[in-house]
């Protein structure tokens, strides 16, 4: 017999809502117990971004020995890195460009602030130092973009940095939880597609956005800086049970990330690279209809079979590019910012 759909909605409802609990409630013990053996806060550095008066200044904050620094790992299995122990609600004092603040992590031990600057940032690459008690502070790079009107480029990792292979869900999983940086393979020509988006912009806007965990960020900022891919932001998500559902919803992580850039970096027109086996080429064409001033161009690895037909060549006055890599997407790149 099925449940009335009401009813089967308010019974998974419960379901998450009992397993959000119980997770949490076994990270609380667990921390109770690390701290009575000397375990104490830790931050994990994360790169962020800036324009000259406002920065995204990012980290995490989890529980690890006091003799240990949980940023130093490195060549482990991706399985490993997902072995951590949080510590949400912990003050973290960040200092940037002569500015201070103190904010405090979230649920998932993540800091994410938004910190208005007392003094302009000169372009490039700067260091905030995040600051727990107990620790020495650690420096988290920033990219500061240009204050003027400049190009900027929108990532996408998997399938579009690296090869994942999404579309063979076990072997993805594979790839993602026993590999290391040094070992993921890069898309050919990718490296040099995203360093074209961006060629003679004085220090351009460059984000690499995923629905990988932030887990991984280490490896994916090592991958990348290893293959020669332009130096950039990393923004990831945090996996697990949330209050509302059983897993973080890429496609709105992707989207609200998006969103937030537009608001953060008025001046800047992004091209918007990804590839079409998830939701990338909806989540850009939905930004190019809201903001096509403010996308130069969309680019697409294809990663599943040509549909006939079905593909648009542009949204909203804005071009689609599609490719089976880098190198073939590069001349379709290189014509369209010529225009």
């Amino acid at each position: 017999m099925r449940l009335p759909k009401f009813l089967a909605s308010r019974f998974s409802q419960s379901a998450v809502s009992v397993a959000y609990r119980t997770e949490t409630g076994v990270r609380d013990l667990l921390a109770r117990r690390a701290a009575a053996q000397g375990w104490t806060p830790a931050v994990i550095p994360y790169s962020g971004y800036a324009s000259a008066h406002q920065a995204r200044v990012l980290g995490r904050v989890v529980l690890a020995p006091a003799s240990v620094d949980p940023a130093a790992a490195r060549g482990i299995p991706g399985w490993r890195r997902l072995l951590t122990l949080e510590s949400p609600g912990t003050e973290v004092k960040i200092e940037l460009g002569g500015t201070t603040t103190t904010v405090s992590s979230d649920s998932a031990g993540i800091v994410d602030a938004r910190l208005p600057l007392d003094s302009p940032l000169e372009p490039g690459l700067t260091q905030a130092q995040l600051h727990v008690d107990g620790r020495s502070p650690v420096p988290a790079n920033v990219h500061v973009m240009s204050a003027e009107p400049v190009r900027g480029l929108v990532c996408d990792i998997d399938d579009t940095v690296w090869v994942t292979g999404i579309a063979h869900p076990a072997r993805a999983v594979w790839r993602t939880l026993s590999g290391s940086s040094s070992t993921r393979q890069s898309v050919p020509g990718m490296a040099r597609l995203l360093q074209t988006a961006v060629e003679g912009q004085d220090h351009p806007g460059v984000v690499y956005l995923s629905n990988g965990p932030w887990n991984f960020v280490g490896p994916v900022s090592r991958f990348l800086e290893r293959h020669d891919f332009p130096a950039g932001a990393v923004l990831m998500t945090d996996w697990g049970v949330t209050p509302q559902r059983w897993f973080r919803d890429g496609r709105e992580h992707k989207s609200s990330s998006l969103a937030r850039l537009m608001e953060d970096m008025p001046h800047v027109t992004w091209v918007l690279v990804g590839d079409d086996g998830e939701h990338d080429p909806t989540i850009y064409s939905d930004l190019a209809k809201a903001h096509p001033h403010r996308v130069a161009a969309i680019a697409l690895r294809q990663v599943r079979p040509a549909r006939n037909g079905q593909e648009a060549d542009s949204v909203n006055g804005v071009p689609v590019l599609r490719g089976a890599d880098g190198d073939k997407l590069l001349p379709l790149l290189r014509e369209s910012l010529r225009r």
